[in-house]
């Protein structure tokens, strides 16, 4: 008789698989196998892709970022604040230098200081969500820009549209960097063991600061796709995509002590997420109780990597 082994990178694939096929029995009567529904799902999830993805640089070196959904909201304000009076280039630019400094910051605040990130990114998330609504007086931004609205929102090459291209190069070049490139290596033994890598002789402050500078600059970046696809930026954009992040990158097969990121069980997460947020949508499920199950699900996910992990 086969047996299935489960571990903490492979929990994501049957999971996977077990609720498609739920929703398959659940979900026969509505929308939800459409092409138009998938593809809306592929589209929603994009922006939170790219923002698991930041978040697993940071995990990767045992960091922790909670500021991720306030950068996400700033970065996008600042970008369609210069857009009209700077343009395109320069409006994107610098957009993505805030994103990567304020991560870079972070972390030089739990290197410098010897602050747990937990601590220093949930004091960064209050500063930066304060900030976002005081420079917006609470009101959303239009983009018109057109250039900006096709490269990050509604454009399309070869009919494949700009945010699934946008994905797609985004997960390549993590892969690349996490597992090609002797700088993943270096992200992995820092996360794995710093008395470890301080042997080998890397630079484990610098590597550390790094990981969080990539955090914050993948969330601008989402920050950006977010203020395309809906051609405005909003203080709230990001505030209620943390819980559905950690979800996704422990049901992906991350460790949330470091040493540990899967890219693709990662993406694989996010779209579990959001497939269950939208079968939940159809069956008629209130904001209220999707909250409630999502939440379910990141105690479970954390409740079944540990026991996976402690065999």
């Amino acid at each position: 008789m086969m047996r299935i082994k489960l571990t903490a990178h492979t929990l994501v694939y049957y999971a996977f698989a077990v609720t498609m096929l739920i929703f398959t029995v659940l979900l026969s009567h509505t929308a939800f196998f459409t092409t138009a529904n998938l593809l809306n799902v592929l589209m929603q999830t994009s922006p939170i892709v790219v923002m698991a993805i930041g978040l697993s640089f940071a995990l990767s070196v045992g960091h922790i970022d909670l500021s991720i959904g306030a950068i996400v909201a700033l970065c996008g304000m600042v970008a369609a604040m210069l857009l009209q009076p700077f343009g395109l280039t320069i409006a994107v630019a610098a957009s993505l230098l805030l994103g990567g400094l304020i991560g870079a910051f972070n972390g030089y605040l739990c290197e410098r200081l010897g602050i747990p990130s937990l601590i220093v990114t949930l004091g960064m998330l209050g500063f930066l969500t304060g900030l976002s609504r005081q420079l917006s007086g609470l009101q959303s931004i239009p983009i018109i820009d057109p250039q900006f609205i096709s490269l990050f929102g509604q454009g399309a090459v070869l009919g494949i549209p700009s945010q699934i291209l946008w994905l797609a190069s985004l997960v390549c070049l993590a892969y690349i960097i996490l597992n090609k490139l002797r700088f993943g290596r270096h992200l992995f033994a820092v996360g794995a063991s710093k008395p470890a890598a301080y042997s080998m002789g890397l630079g484990v402050s610098r590597i550390r600061v790094w990981a969080m500078a990539l955090s914050g600059g993948f969330a601008a970046l989402a920050g950006l796709l977010y203020a395309g696809r809906m051609q405005s930026a909003r203080y709230a954009i990001g505030e209620s995509d943390l819980m559905a992040l950690i979800a996704a990158v422990t049901l992906g097969g991350c460790s949330l002590l470091g040493g540990r990121v899967n890219i693709i069980g990662v993406l694989l997460g996010v779209w579990l997420i959001g497939c269950i947020s939208n079968g939940l949508i159809l069956s008629g499920f209130s904001s209220n109780e999707q909250m409630m199950v999502k939440g379910i699900i990141l105690i479970v996910a954390v409740v079944v990597i540990s026991k996976v992990n402690s065999k």
